[in-house]
């Protein structure tokens, strides 16, 4: 299957905000429900642990200065995998230092409602960025290892380039991480995903009634599920192709670990790039 570069419609600047909010939060409870990204804690610890991420000098959400490691989540959309993959990597702190961690959510189109839900649910080890964050200019402020999780798709490749040398150009580690695949089987799963869509849309939190009337009432959501779910698999990066990009950057002071998990019910293909420096994984 080659790969096809066409528009995925929740991420459309016309696309209304509301109606986005529901789509990504319900992307992000099904992740969550499937637990997609659980095998690649291991991975993300590993990095965590062998590499010196600097700390955001931003405050925290209790208005004092942040000293713990940060983790600059980009693209996050309804808030990603963090809750849960936040709980696996705090347990497996080396120094049992439960508040060691502190992820930062962004999106070019934050979700401010689900950020502010993830944050309080997480005793504000997740916070969020309140300001739209470009993945290809990040603000210098923020700092720490950059992760993408299920969005380096909507990227055409010199715009996902871009994205590799923006962290490369500012020291920073970075984590690509994609549950889909261009596979008729991954294809096939968005199809499941839908049919679960309808009998777990009332657990989907925030609660909001709109989601119910554009869920069963007028089925817009499915659909547009449905429509950037295969779109999205068709555009997913295969791991040669993450090669080949990251072989045109500038810079050849980054170790590059490129490869698929298979361990979990969804294959995740990942990328993560770290200063030479630093030990290898």
């Amino acid at each position: 299957m080659h790969r096809v570069q066409f528009i995925e419609l929740h991420e459309q600047p016309w696309f209304p905000s509301s109606l986005r909010a529901d789509v990504t939060d319900a992307l992000q409870f099904g992740f969550n429900l499937l637990h997609a990204y659980a095998p690649i804690a291991p991975l993300l610890q590993s990095v965590i642990d062998s590499t010196d991420n600097r700390t955001n000098p931003g405050q925290s959400p209790a208005g004092q200065a942040s000293s713990r490691q940060s983790i600059i989540d980009m693209c996050s959309g309804g808030g990603g995998p963090w809750q849960d993959l936040a709980r696996q990597l705090r347990s497996r702190d080396a120094a049992g230092d439960s508040t060691g961690l502190q992820v930062w959510l962004t999106d070019k189109y934050p979700n401010l409602e689900a950020f502010q839900s993830v944050s309080a649910s997480s005793d504000h080890h997740i916070t969020f960025y309140p300001e739209p964050v470009d993945a290809m200019q990040v603000p210098r402020a923020l700092k720490g290892l950059r992760t993408m999780f299920t969005s380096f798709h909507h990227f055409p490749p010199d715009d996902a380039r871009a994205i590799l040398q923006n962290a490369v150009d500012a020291g920073e580690s970075i984590g690509i991480f994609e549950a889909t695949k261009r596979a008729p089987s991954t294809v096939a799963l968005i199809f499941v995903g839908i049919l679960l869509m309808f009998v777990h849309t009332p657990r989907i939190r925030p609660f909001r009634w709109s989601r119910l009337l554009w869920t069963y009432l007028i089925p817009v959501i499915p659909l547009v599920l449905l429509f950037d779910g295969v779109v999205s698999c068709l555009r997913t990066y295969r791991p040669q192709e993450l090669r080949e990009m990251v072989e045109k950057l500038t810079s050849c002071q980054y170790q590059w670990e490129i490869g698929e998990l298979a361990t979990g019910k969804m294959p995740v293909t990942y990328l993560i790039g770290y200063p030479k420096a630093g030990p290898r994984i």
